[in-house]
């Protein structure tokens, strides 16, 4: 059967084609409930359970990612699929805190359904969080390089279903970071842009994103290595280009959809308890038809895995 994703006041580059519904995890995208973001939780990591996990490099230093795991994980059963994070920057008036621990889109990208890791950006020190920024960029990509394959193995990831997301510096440092180079570019299945993208605009007063033609060249040699895996791209509001830049860098883009979140429609009004503007993190936590489209392209990710 042939699926064509019509998302109000949104932009589709893929349409996808969905086989015989298969068995195993699938999200439920007429789910009417809102979600609860798990509270940090002290102790050794458990099914239904957040915790924070220093690993052997940084020991002694502040340097942490989270970890959920949930309720129906078993050590030994199913392998779950696996979504990794990259948080916003430190910027009050959005209430984004740029902490790891402070993390929510793929929590409520996955429904809650899948195993959750926040990524940290490595300070230049290498004795922090960065909440600004990438820190040193290349420890921030190494910490992935090493701790991803690392997780996976430990809890019982399945390797053929890791998910990359981010929100705001994160969504560029889905491409920044997650696509530096070809070893780390090799550890995705998927990936998830909110709000922002690589190489769209210039960013003054940092050594990586100016000018904006060199930081761009960068970036289109970093888009070129999603190699056709699946990319969803989706922002509130149609502001940032990202489809045309995308357009313009490769020849074929049918892996890509581009989805227009109106998080305004979401929430009803700003501030809300949940999301102080639109430019906000927390919008798949809230029933609404772009969560359950959103779950629909999720769902077909995790089919054709089968």
């Amino acid at each position: 059967m042939s699926v064509q994703l019509l998302l109000q006041k949104s932009t589709i580059i893929l349409a996808l084609s969905i086989g015989p519904q298969v068995s195993g995890l699938q999200l439920d995208i007429d789910a009417g409930e809102q979600l609860v973001i798990p509270k940090l939780s002290q102790g050794e990591p458990a099914a239904g359970k957040r915790v924070r996990l220093t690993p052997p490099e940084y020991a002694g230093t502040e340097v942490f990612h989270t970890l959920y795991l949930p309720g129906n994980w078993k050590p030994d059963g199913d392998p779950l699929p696996i979504i990794f994070e990259y948080t916003g920057n430190f910027f009050p008036r959005s209430g984004s805190t740029g902490q790891v621990e402070d993390a929510g889109l793929g929590y409520g990208l996955s429904g809650g359904k899948f195993i959750w890791v926040s990524l940290p950006y490595i300070s230049e020190n290498h004795q922090r969080n960065q909440i600004t920024w990438w820190g040193d960029e290349w420890a921030t990509v190494e910490y992935a390089k090493v701790n991803v394959p690392r997780i996976i193995e430990a809890y019982n990831g399945d390797s053929k279903l890791v998910f990359l997301c981010g929100f705001s510096r994160g969504a560029i440092g889905v491409n920044y970071l997650g696509l530096h180079d070809d070893e780390i570019a090799g550890l995705w299945t998927a990936f998830i842009s909110h709000d922002h993208f690589d190489g769209i605009k210039e960013w003054k007063n940092t050594t990586w994103g100016t000018p904006l033609e060199t930081y761009r060249a960068g970036a289109a040699v970093r888009l070129k290595r999603v190699r056709g895996r699946p990319y969803l791209v989706s922002q509130n509001g149609d502001r940032y280009g990202s489809e045309a830049f995308i357009r313009s860098v490769l020849s074929a883009a049918d892996n890509f959809t581009v989805s227009n979140i109106d998080t305004l429609e979401i929430f009803g009004s700003f501030p809300h308890p949940l999301a102080k503007t639109a430019h906000t993190d927390r919008w798949p936590l809230l029933p609404s038809a772009y969560r359950s489209r959103t779950w629909q392209w999720m769902n077909h990710v995790l089919a054709l895995s089968k």
